[in-house]
Formats: C-alpha cells, structure tokens, sequence
C-alpha cells in the first residue's frame, strides 16, 4: 500500500470517529478519492502539490459536489470547479470535501449555520471563528493538510488565530474569485488556512494569477519598496482587549519578540484604520452583501438564518447617495492611511482582540461578532494584504494569534517578516535547489513559464547584496539583463524560485551565452545559485543599476 493511500484511509477514519462536529457539509466519496491517488501515483513529473489533501469552504465551487454556503434551500451543482480549485487540482493536490461556514460567508464567529455549530479545536466551549469555520477545524485537526476559507472581513484570519494556524489573505485579486459565491464581491478573497507559513506559500505558488473570467482579477504590480526593518504597533491608549488580560500580555510578548529579532517598532494612529472598519457594516457596504442575495432573500427568507437576513435587510436602510458618500469618506481614509507604509514595512496587530465561548455568542451575535472584527475589518477596504499567525497560548490553553498587514501586493515582505517572527524558513518545497532570477524569467515576464512548465515554485521577492551592476543587453530577444559582480554595485531586485534537481539541470542546459549560473550573495546574507553575466558582453551594454532592477526599467519607458 502507497504512503498516499495510507494518508487518505486514516483521514477518512478520523472524519468518522469524529462524527457530527459541525465540520463538514459534504464528502467526495472515499473510493473516488483513492481512485484520484492511484492515478497520482502513476502519473510521472514533479507535481508540487503531489498527494497534498485540502478541504473546500461550502460557498466555493467543486464540481460533483452541492455547494449551499450552508443554507441547505440555497445549494445548487456546480458543473465545474472554481478556478482555484482547478488550480489545486492540476498541481496534485486531493480534495476531501466541502466545509461548515457563517451561512453566506456573513458573520467571524462559526455559530451562524444551521448544521451542528463547529467548536474550537483547542476549547470545545468556544467558538472556532468563521466564517471559515469548518475549514479551521479540518486542518487543525489534522484531517487535511490545508483548507480553503474565504475573507471579506477577517472570516480566514479569525478562525486561524482561534486555532493555532496560519491563516494568508492575498492582495484582491491576486487569487481568482471564479466560482465563489460571492458576499461582497468588490472585497472578496479566497484564503488559504495551513499549520505552516511554508504550506500555505506552497497553495499561493499554486493558485495565484490573472484570471481574465474573473472581473475583479488583477494583474500584479511588481517593484522594490523600501525596507525599513520597521513593524507598526499598536499605541498603548489604542490597544483594546475587551478585559482579555491574557491577550493583552500575549501581544506585549509578540511585540518584544519581533524587537528581539532586530527590527524596531514605532507606534502609530489606529483610529483611522478602524474608522475604515466601521463603515463594513455600520455603513453602506452591507449593501452589497444583500445586493449578492437579493434574488434568494425576496422568495426565501424564512430559509435564511435569523442573524444573517437581520444584518443583510439592514441595508435596505441605506440611499444611492449614502454609498457614494461613503465612497468619500473611504477614499479620504485611504489617502490618510498610506503615509504608514512609507515608515514602515508592515503593521503587527492582533488578529482578535478576544473569544467568546459559544453560548456568549449565541446571547450576543452582534456586539460579539463585532468585537472579534475590531482588527481585521478593514483591510480589504483599505486594499491591504495580511498573514495570521499563531503567538503563543492564553493560560487556558487557548491560542493567540497576531497578523502582519502591508499594502497591496507586499506578500512577499509580510512572508518575509512572519517566517522570522516563527522561526520557519519560508521556502516553498523541499530538497529542491534555489535559483534567483532578474529578467525575462521574473513574474509577468516572457519566460516566466519556462519555471512553470518545470514545476518550479516561487520563493520569496528580495535583493541582492549590494555588488552587483545590472546592464541591458542589447539585440536579444526577448529583451533581457545582464548581471555582473561588481564590488562598486548596488542592490538589484530579484526573485528566488526552486526547482528539483532534475528540472534544475534541464533548465541550466537551456541558458544562451553570454548568461550563466554562478552563485548570489543576497541582502540577507544567504546564498542561492542565480542567473550572472560574462563581463565582456556587457563593454557595450548599457548600465541600468541606477533602476535596481528591471522592470523597473521597462517601467521607466
């Protein structure tokens, strides 16, 4: 019997002997699944997601399966998959079933379902945090390597910090919204929740990209942003625990933590950051959560959980006119908010300010619901991008976590900052060989795909040390740098991919002269193998450092 076989069995056993505990909402059958491992099994290559088991949350499309966003009335069969299930499924990856959520995505808790409500992993009086909450479970559990969730407001960062896991919410748009249903579509983003940073970087590698059938795809904007060794904390006067002394301290350790590691902290002003909060669903924005179910609300109502319809009919409250003014005052938080990001690298704040144990929840849906989105409403209103990851245990043996929040498209600087702060190195695989690419082979980049077609995974975004000159060839086609060591030289934009052996080998065989492999010292220090030129072919070349790299010069005209 296959390792892999063996996987899918005990998990199958697992999802049994647990039996009713509000996780799953539907189940790929196990013999179909031990069909899809036999034909992994046999099938050749290096598949970076090989044999890897992922749940789905219920309002995400898997063909075969119903998808209800847990309103039993609602659910209809999809013919195909999302677009990132297909993703996950072409890199090797197993889908086990579809997950228990906040019915319709519309709540952080996990209480608002009609199915059993799920309970915390590590507390089986509290809640798990939702609206992914299902999908917390299935992976902390261990029933699964990684789940998919959703998150508009915090609904795949609250259940990872409730469950010691991490929990990656992606720049809009980095990942594909096909074939989800939406909540408010204009800030939707599929998630991924994993025990690992380096998991859950496996997913990204795998899922991201344009996807020209989904409206609200986004093509990435790449660049060097400065790095300051710097995280924003909260002030002392701003940090609000609700009376949870133990998250209060938690956070003061994180804080002495990320110090410890060499970087410095500066306090700054949260109260525009959670003025943005606020207008999620004490403004206009609730709108578009009924405007997502209008057509099943005016015909189903009495179907749709008490909670949910209350919040949604709320926006019926609301003006043509209050949504544009809204508009406003967003636009004008935004503008106060960037300034941050030029001091900064990243924020550090906690991902709840506390729990609730399940009947708190049920006496108090609203105000409590509200409290567990105090610091996590605002980033997708804010354009932002944000990891969850676990800090430590309360005394109860409940867990805390924090999350690092930066800009549109800052992943890599916040992958960076979070594997520091636990001590995991963040490369994407194993065994593989690391390989720094400044050009043509860089995302979005002609030669990009030679990496994909070889199964490579990306790494991280980065820089050089600073002795490196970067030169624009001339007559090559497509066009393409030149990097040479130079001891006068600057920093140079790069990014690290790895590739098995194997692949690695193809790949060197095919480089033209005048490029060659040699070895790179990047700004950290490390050492990777990466893409250098002979100096002769670049005497008459032009000197391009001055950009710090390339598509920064393509982007200069």
């Amino acid at each position: 019997m296959s390792a892999l076989k063996q996987k899918i069995l005990d998990a199958y056993r697992l999802i049994r002997e647990r039996g009713d505990d509000g996780v799953w909402l539907s189940l790929v059958p196990e013999e179909d699944v031990l069909a899809r491992v036999a034909k992994i099994d046999a099938i050749g290559g290096d598949l970076p997601l090989r044999g890897w088991t992922f749940a789905v949350k219920d309002n995400i499309d898997v063909a075969g399966l119903p998808t209800t966003a847990a309103c039993p009335e609602f659910s209809y069969l999809p013919e195909k998959h999302a677009f990132v299930v297909q993703r996950l499924l072409d890199a090797g990856g197993i889908v086990i079933g579809k997950t228990n959520l906040d019915q319709f995505a519309t709540g952080l808790n996990g209480t608002r379902t009609p199915h059993t409500i799920p309970r915390c992993a590590y507390g089986p009086n509290f809640i798990t945090g939702g609206s992914s909450s299902g999908s917390a479970i299935a992976v902390a559990v261990g029933e699964v390597d990684f789940a998919l969730g959703t998150d508009t407001a915090g609904s795949g960062r609250v259940p990872a910090a409730l469950n010691n896991l991490v929990g990656f919410k992606p720049t809009k748009g980095r990942w594909s919204t096909s074939g989800l249903v939406p909540a408010c579509r204009s800030l939707d983003c599929i998630t991924v929740l994993a025990k690992t940073l380096g998991v859950a970087m496996c997913v990204d590698a795998a899922v991201q990209g344009f996807d020209g059938n989904d409206p609200y795809s986004r093509i990435e904007v790449t660049g060097i942003r400065a790095s300051h060794r710097r995280v924003a904390i909260l002030r002392e006067s701003q940090r609000e625990f609700f009376g949870n002394t133990d998250y209060a301290r938690l956070y003061g350790e994180a804080i002495a933590q990320i110090v410890a590691l060499g970087w410095e902290v500066i306090e700054f002003d949260y109260a525009p950051f959670l003025a943005a909060a606020s207008l999620l669903y004490q403004g206009p924005w609730v709108a578009e959560r009924f405007a997502a179910m209008r057509l099943f609300l005016e015909s189903n109502a009495d179907f749709v959980h008490p909670v949910v319809r209350k919040i949604v009919e709320n926006a019926k409250s609301f003006s043509a006119a209050d949504v544009f003014e809204a508009q406003y005052q967003l636009a004008a938080l935004i503008r106060e908010t960037e300034p941050l990001w030029e001091r900064c690298d990243a924020m550090m704040l906690p991902t709840v300010g506390t729990t609730f144990t399940v009947e708190e929840l049920l006496v108090e849906p609203v105000s409590c619901n509200s409290k567990l989105g105090h610091y996590t409403n605002f980033v997708n209103l804010l354009d932002l991008c944000g990891i969850a990851v676990p800090a430590g245990f309360c005394e109860n043996g409940l867990p805390f976590g924090v999350t690092f929040i930066g800009p549109a498209w800052s992943e890599e600087t916040q992958v960076g900052i979070a594997g520091e702060f636990l001590g995991e190195e963040v490369a994407v695989g194993g065994g593989g060989v690391k390989l720094a690419v400044v050009g043509a082979h860089l995302r979005g980049q002609p030669l990009n795909r030679q990496l994909r077609e070889l199964g490579a995974r990306f790494v991280k975004a980065c820089r050089t040390a600073p002795s490196y000159r970067l030169y624009a060839l001339p007559n090559t086609t497509p066009p393409k740098p030149g990097l040479v060591k130079d001891n006068s030289g600057v920093s140079i934009f790069i990014e690290v991919w790895e590739l098995s052996e194997t692949a690695f080998g193809r790949f060197v065989a095919a480089i033209p002269s005048p490029l060659g492999i040699g070895t790179l010292e990047l700004e950290s220090g490390e050492r990777v193998k990466g893409f250098l030129c002979e100096s002769i072919a670049v005497e008459n070349a032009r000197d391009i450092s001055e950009f710090r790299g390339w598509v920064n010069f393509l982007q200069s005209g």
